[in-house]
């Protein structure tokens, strides 16, 4: 019976007050191995252990103390990039202003130099077509001389010389060119 009910037969062999306290027996020889593995862990296990905890909360110490010198190297970096996005933004905007300036400046100077060079080929214009105008008019006198001492030569039937027909003759263009001018 005691090997079909084996937890029959130990609650029969205790009985009140008796089930919950230890057997003596058993009881002593437990304590002194448990005494004796709490002394072995104690001068053993615990100083390892001990160390482990000491190693892996200096570690992680390490590593706090490691995110934090990041985080704050991370945000002097950024505030440093911050800043110079900030003068390469100024900067650029400068640039972009003395470009203008500069090509404002060029476009003034341009056009000035093209005003001055139109200015001075009108000029040159102007001094080439009164030189034109008075080699033709100097041309036109000369062969109005010609044809003039040819027609008083018929209409006078002498010759004159040809320095007195000209003095005639430019006499009176001259006569003429200053009724012209009135």
């Amino acid at each position: 019976m005691a090997f079909a009910f084996p937890a029959l037969a130990f609650a029969e062999s205790k009985e009140g007050v008796a089930v919950i306290l230890p057997d003596m027996v058993e009881f002593i020889p437990m304590l002194i191995a448990f005494l004796i593995l709490v002394v072995i862990l104690g001068k053993f296990g615990w100083p390892l252990f001990e160390g482990m905890l000491e190693k892996r909360e200096a570690t992680i110490a390490e590593a706090l103390k490691k995110s934090e010198e990041s985080r704050i190297e991370s945000e002097r970096v950024l505030e440093e990039y911050k800043k110079e996005l900030a003068e390469a933004k100024a900067q650029a905007a400068k640039i972009v202003a003395d470009a203008k300036q500069t090509g404002e400046a060029a476009k003034a100077e341009i056009t000035n130099q093209a005003q001055s060079e139109a200015s001075a080929m009108i000029e040159k214009a102007r001094v080439a077509i009164e030189a034109e105008k008075k080699a033709a008019m100097a041309e036109l006198q000369g062969s109005i001389a010609d044809i003039s001492v040819s027609v008083a030569s018929r209409l006078v039937g002498e010759d004159l010389s040809d320095d007195e027909h000209r003095r005639i003759i430019e006499r009176y263009v001259n006569e003429a060119g200053s009724f012209n001018a009135n």
